[in-house]
């Protein structure tokens, strides 16, 4: 009985992994279209949530994402509020997907879809395949649990204890919702703390309102996940987390303060009775009784969103002012969150941006560094922010090496991987285009302090030389914005034409040096800075084959 309980507990876990990593893939361009979708508007919000967890079939990966793009700056605290609410909702799915009475096949869908995942070769199909032994599992992993308990329903000792969790009375009510929420934080999973409750309830171990009871409680044990996913975020992440923990407890205390009336409302609404057995191979099940829990499950999180949904920016207001923000709170450079890596389609999503603004930074230091040679006397707040500027490359991509190599490590389809090889390479560029930009201005100042410059029409060639460069950087970071990968052919051609251009110039500067007594220190720093740009140059064209290569 013990192993056959946790033999299909832990079956119909592994098949919610599978069914919400299959979803995820199928779906991905979907899920990026929906959290770009959401917007202060609360009601926007509640659906995008709602679809979101739909798709990953879990409202804990939902809520878990939803803090860390808070956490990341991606999202408002009001955006965050609505998506939560829509998760709760749309995590009633799951419920309803367990009261179909498909049990006995679910065996035949894992065999099956094992199969094609196996041995297709089609990608999407294999994760189509995916989903389907996802479902498979969870059914075989709850018909093992229904089988257990019909072991405990014929053993008097079970039975017995069993009658001590009875919601029959206020005290008991809150005991079975103590036991739900204790076994949701346990398992990390309300839909397979439900799955363990429609076992029981269907095998006639405990009645409905007992079941209905566990349910409300395991509303509760499921904002531990978001909880635990807020420690060391910013104070708005938390927010959020409070946000989830208040919104099922809340809706939880004003449910129960109805309970004995809200149980019997249930089975009137869709219309079952939950008493009734139906005997099958000379066993007696409770069909009735599963479709009134999902129902249960449903009612609640939806009455508790209708009831939170006109306040959402009430109680935005409120957290706002409760938690209030840490004075000395360090953010990272930049907004990627290791909490995302659950929903690897979005986590590819957040590196991309960051990756882009890398790119941008770089953008903003050519120009910078074509004012510093353009003046006399640089101006030395603008050096210092160019300075700062290539500190902050490092260590952007010190942080997006890191997240990226944690998101190759799982199982993830060809085109997350290539986008997550091509975005290491892009940002490896964009860093050491950025160390080459400073070595140019460390170049200039050298010279400035040892009281040297160079004529204008050295000068003039340089920044005619930075200005091609500072074209060809721009185009490629465009077109990285726009996923415009076609850019390989124009950004070689332009890159010949800034190498004959550096060519040209060196051979001239040669010529020059034969005729005319020129300053050592003035023409190791002509020199350097022509090959430094040239390195720039190199470094451009490789980041448009690395774009290339993403296809």
């Amino acid at each position: 009985m013990t192993t056959t309980l946790i033999g299909g507990l832990g079956i119909f876990l592994l098949g919610m992994k599978y069914m919400s990593q299959g979803l995820q893939s199928i779906a991905g361009a979907s899920l990026k279209r929906l959290i770009g979708a959401v917007t202060n508007n609360r009601l926007l919000a509640t659906v995008v949530g709602f679809l979101v967890t739909v798709l990953v079939q879990s409202s804990s990966v939902t809520t878990v994402m939803t803090v860390g793009f808070v956490n990341g700056g991606l999202m408002s605290l009001t955006q965050a509020i609505g998506v939560i609410m829509g998760a709760n909702v749309g995590t009633t799915v799951t419920g309803w997907i367990l009261v179909l009475k498909i049990g006995k096949y679910g065996l035949p869908m894992l065999g099956i879809a094992a199969f094609v995942y196996l041995f297709s070769k089609n990608e999407r199909l294999r994760y189509v395949a995916l989903a389907i032994m996802g479902v498979g599992m969870v059914f075989f992993g709850l018909q093992l649990m229904k089988e257990s308990c019909k072991f405990i329903h014929e053993m008097p000792e079970f039975r017995q204890w069993f009658l001590h969790f009875q919601a029959d009375t206020f005290l008991g009510v809150f005991q079975c919702m103590l036991v739900g929420c204790i076994l949701t934080v346990l398992v990390q999973s309300s839909s397979a703390t439900l799955g363990i409750t429609i076992s029981l309830a269907s095998s006639g171990l405990i009645p409905f309102e007992t079941a209905a009871a566990l349910v409300l409680g395991e509303n509760i044990g499921t904002t531990v996940t978001a909880l635990l996913a807020s420690i060391g975020t910013t104070t708005n992440a938390r927010r959020a987390a409070y946000f989830h923990f208040l919104f099922n407890i809340g809706g939880v205390l004003w449910i129960s303060t109805i309970f004995f009336w809200y149980v019997k409302f249930i089975p009137w609404l869709i219309d079952v009775d939950v008493t009734k057995e139906v005997v099958v191979n000379g066993e007696v099940t409770f069909p009735e009784t599963v479709k009134a829990i999902a129902a249960t499950h449903s009612v609640f999180n939806i009455l508790n969103t209708l009831v939170f949904l006109p306040f959402a920016g009430n109680i935005a207001t409120l957290l706002t002012k409760v938690v209030r923000d840490k004075p000395q709170e360090i953010s990272h450079l930049t907004s990627l969150d290791i909490r995302i890596l659950e929903t690897p389609v979005l986590a590819i999503e957040q590196s991309r941006g960051e990756v882009l603004k890398m790119g941008r930074l770089c953008d903003e230091m050519v120009q910078m560094l074509k004012r510093i040679l353009s003046q006399d006397t640089p101006d030395p707040l603008e050096v210092e922010v160019l300075f700062q500027h290539e500190e902050e490359l490092d260590r952007m991509q010190d942080e997006i090496t890191s997240y990226i190599t944690h998101l190759l490590a799982m199982d993830l389809s060809q085109e997350v991987i290539a986008q997550g090889r091509c975005q290491l390479r892009m940002a490896d560029e964009y860093e050491s285009i950025s160390d080459y930009l400073q070595r140019i201005a460390k170049f200039r100042l050298k010279l400035k302090k040892q009281g040297r410059s160079f004529d204008e029409s050295h000068n003039d060639s340089l920044l005619e030389v930075l200005t091609m460069v500072e074209h060809q950087l721009h185009q490629v970071t465009e077109a990285y914005q726009h996923e415009n990968r076609d850019i390989v052919d124009s950004t070689v051609h332009s890159g010949n034409e800034i190498k004959n251009k550096v060519k040209s110039l060196s051979k001239e500067h040669l010529d020059y040096l034969s005729e005319e007594k020129v300053d050592p220190y003035i023409n190791v720093s002509y020199t350097s800075t022509l090959n430094a740009m040239r390195r720039v140059r190199d470094h451009i064209i490789n980041l448009a084959e690395a774009m290339a290569g993403e296809k």
